[in-house]
């Protein structure tokens, strides 16, 4: 259970940084936004970025294997580079629609799979 809390936790952390990292490019489509300057816009992030790590220091600290958690440090971090880039790759595509799924990208993402892998892999 504490597995999937803590996966769930780093997705929900990611949906909000991935809109504090790259909303305001997408977000300046809209009128009040694009009158918005760039102070504004850090302050809109910062909002964001406080979601995200209200969601993700929880989700840490729950996973993390000594504080009762199933997951060492390593995983935790290769867990969350997965995340990040599936969050962000379905905002891209079909939120922001900026950008579309190659074949290039796909095999990245073996290829980060192939690192869950071997991380997760006792050797």
């Amino acid at each position: 259970m504490k597995a999937f809390l803590t996966i769930a936790l780093l997705c929900v952390s990611n949906l909000f940084m991935t809109f504090a990292w790259y909303g305001h490019l997408y977000f300046k489509k809209l009128p009040w936004f694009a009158k918005t300057g760039l102070i504004g816009v850090i302050l809109l992030s910062w909002g964001l970025a406080l979601f995200e790590y209200a969601f993700q220091v929880p989700a840490n600290r729950l996973g993390f294997e000594e504080n009762g958690g199933p997951f060492s440090l390593f995983q935790l971090k290769v867990i969350q580079e997965v995340i990040t880039l599936t969050v962000f790759t379905l905002c891209a595509v079909f939120v922001f629609k900026s950008d579309t799924l190659r074949w290039n990208h796909l095999v990245g993402f073996g290829l980060l799979v192939a690192a869950v892998y071997v991380i997760f892999r006792k050797w």
